[in-house]
């Protein structure tokens, strides 16, 4: 008779944590490594933008105006996207206009997520009357048209860096406080914040360490396409010129100066073109990525 002692045991096999599935889940995520990868690199440039500008993007040079990029017949390498129509270097801009429109990206979406968030949990949460208050503030808030909203405001008090973001971010939080306060009644019936109740959790903890946690991939999500929607919208109203004014290097308001020689100069709209739309669509890649990869029907 074998003792079953002195059998050998098969190796055990450790499982992978949950940090280690999502971590492979994201590599394998096609749409979210392209995003992340332009993504990447737009901030990179932006961060390094005083490392990587050759010159400073403010200085203007009269005799060396609206010089073409490297790449055409007239082109020179001191100035490789050329100059725009005051002499400054087009690459210079580029880079500290990335800035810019992280920038207003970033404080617009956690403005407007601060107020969406919070309006969209209580009223979730509580339902009744005070879901009733705030879904007729959110329809106070879809009747009114946004681009209009923002002209109108912007002309009123001044356009300036700050009150573009200040505009932006309290004009862009109802598609937050709708999908929160969707995901907040579907959380409140689940069996871990009932536990939670009965235990004698106060509302404040519940909502902050049962409710947030496993509402947090529509945040990230909708945080995603408004940060995007943002940046739309300053380049439409610097382009108007009621948005970043000169002579910050925003990539709408570059997109504006180059409007008048668009048929002579094509390529002093075409570059923050096309710099603008590769940031909203790695924004965007970046978003729907990460609704695919924490998407609880995916955790399985």
């Amino acid at each position: 008779m074998v003792d079953a002692t002195s059998l050998a045991t098969p190796k055990e096999i450790d499982a992978p944590s949950p940090r280690e599935i999502l971590h492979k889940r994201m590599l394998g995520h096609r749409g979210l490594r392209v995003g992340g990868t332009i993504l990447s690199v737009i901030v990179l440039a932006a961060l390094f933008a005083p490392l990587l500008a050759p010159y400073d993007p403010y200085e203007q040079d009269l005799l060396n105006r609206m010089v073409p990029p490297v790449w055409a017949s007239a082109g020179s390498w001191e100035h490789i996207l050329g100059t725009d129509h005051v002499g400054r270097d087009y690459l210079s801009r580029l880079l500290y206009g990335a800035r810019i429109s992280l920038l207003i990206g970033v404080s617009t979406a956690i403005i407007s997520g601060l107020i969406g968030v919070t309006l969209g949990v209580v009223a979730g949460y509580n339902g009744g009357r005070v879901d009733a208050a705030i879904m007729f503030i959110i329809s106070m808030r879809l009747a009114m048209p946004l681009i209009l909203v923002a002209l109108a405001v912007v002309a009123l008090i001044g356009s300036s860096l700050q009150t573009v973001i200040l505009v932006l971010g309290f004009l862009l939080w109802e598609r937050y406080a709708l999908v929160v306060r969707a995901a907040t009644m579907q959380a409140r019936s689940m069996d871990y914040v009932i536990a939670a109740k009965a235990l004698g959790a106060s509302v404040p903890r519940i909502i902050l360490t049962e409710i947030m946690p496993n509402i947090a991939n529509q945040i990230i999500v909708v945080a995603t396409l408004e940060m995007a929607h943002a940046i739309i919208l300053e380049a439409a109203l610097s382009f108007l010129g009621l948005g970043v004014q000169p002579p910050l290097p925003s990539w709408g308001l570059m997109v504006s100066e180059g409007k008048d020689v668009l048929l002579f100069e094509p390529w002093l709209i075409t570059i923050p073109g096309v710099c603008l739309f590769l940031l909203v669509l790695s924004i965007n890649l970046v978003g729907d990525g990460l609704r695919d990869v924490t998407a609880p029907e995916a955790r399985n």
